[in-house]
């Protein structure tokens, strides 16, 4: 069983010699996971929750637990660090001649084919109860749906997409601008920690991640903030200095370049893609998200089958996804997934 060495409270996969889709090849890569709950005799409980951008596990393990979104009572829940991360094969952990300046293009084909191996090769998983996602972890679920139509049940993919927007894609450019206009940026890495445009990056994605009803009505102040410098410093600029510039960049990339249909199956037929979607699915975007929008999400799930649209009613932005702070929000989605899951038998 190719486990491999532990990692603090999380474990790491070794995938040996892994090419990508993107034609290059990686030596010795790595899936840094986490489990949560027990693995049932016939297998049948598993729930796959992958990494949004710039997340580690352990900044989205919040919703797992006993009565929680996941409920680690009944499910077995993998959350598998997406490359690019920090914890799995990234720029800031590959060795030469990769890593700084030269390190490779991850796609979401990428993520989910090693995810594949981790469940048959460590736990002898062939079929998944549900994928849940939030943003590029909803973006993995859709792929895992339509590149394994055969091994998902089920997708509850929160403010997300199956192909990047053009319109998200200007958000991301803007991003990428604002982190390489670090005086550290050598035109393919960075020569040293970019804290002036991890700052100036924080502030931007700040403006994107959160409605206009939020700032105006000053949520930051229900949730800790003094004012809203405090939210800006404190929030979004610590949010992202936690991270390596190359590794966010690399992640960047992986975003700009999902799309399910991109791929040696569907060659750019996103129709296709979308209608070879068997699983029961549950397409929730927030109504106020400003880069994955709810009229782009309600197009994708009009043109899947067996799907469920259930946007959000909140003002929360990209941010009802992930509602740490908001109650409001976590029950809208711990119910959705209740309703989701209502027809399965765990033991």
């Amino acid at each position: 069983m190719p486990v491999g060495e532990t990692m603090g409270d999380a474990a790491v996969f070794d995938l040996g010699a892994l090419r990508l889709q993107h034609g290059m090849t990686v030596p010795d890569a790595r899936l840094v996971y986490k489990t949560y709950g027990k693995l049932a005799a016939d297998k049948s409980n598993v729930i796959l929750y992958p990494t949004s951008y710039g997340a580690q596990h352990v900044d989205t393990e919040w919703l797992i637990g006993p009565g929680r979104i996941l409920d680690s009572e009944h499910w077995f829940i993998v959350i598998p660090n997406m490359f690019g991360n920090g914890l799995s094969t990234s720029p800031s952990n590959l060795a030469e001649p990769l890593g700084r300046g030269r390190y490779p293009v991850f796609t979401h084909w990428d993520n989910v084919h090693a995810q594949r191996r981790l469940l048959e090769e460590v736990f002898g998983v062939e079929r998944l109860a549900l994928v849940y996602g939030w943003s590029m972890g909803a973006q993995q679920a859709l792929h895992w749906g339509a590149v394994f139509p055969d091994r998902v049940a089920r997708i509850c993919a929160v403010c997300g997409s199956a192909r990047t927007s053009i319109h998200n894609r200007v958000f991301l450019e803007g991003v990428r601008a604002a982190l390489t206009g670090d005086p550290a940026w050598r035109g393919d890495h960075f020569a040293a920690r970019p804290v002036q445009g991890l700052r100036a990056m924080g502030r931007v994605y700040a403006g994107w991640a959160m409605s206009q009803a939020f700032y105006r009505e000053r949520l930051y102040e229900t949730i800790g903030f003094a004012s809203l410098e405090d939210y800006l410093v404190r929030a979004w600029e610590g949010n992202f200095l936690r991270r390596d510039g190359d590794d966010l960049l690399a992640m960047l990339t992986t975003w700009l370049h999902s799309d399910i249909s991109d791929n040696e199956i569907y060659k750019g037929d996103l129709d296709l893609a979308l209608g070879a979607i068997t699983a029961r699915a549950m397409i929730m975007p927030s109504t106020t998200d400003l880069y994955f929008t709810a009229e782009d999400s309600k197009a994708e799930a009009a043109r899947m089958t067996n799907t469920e649209w259930r946007p959000l009613d909140s003002i929360w932005g990209h941010r009802a996804g992930n509602p740490t702070d908001n109650a409001a929000d976590e029950a809208f989605l711990r119910d959705a997934v209740r309703a989701l899951l209502a027809d399965s038998v765990t033991s």
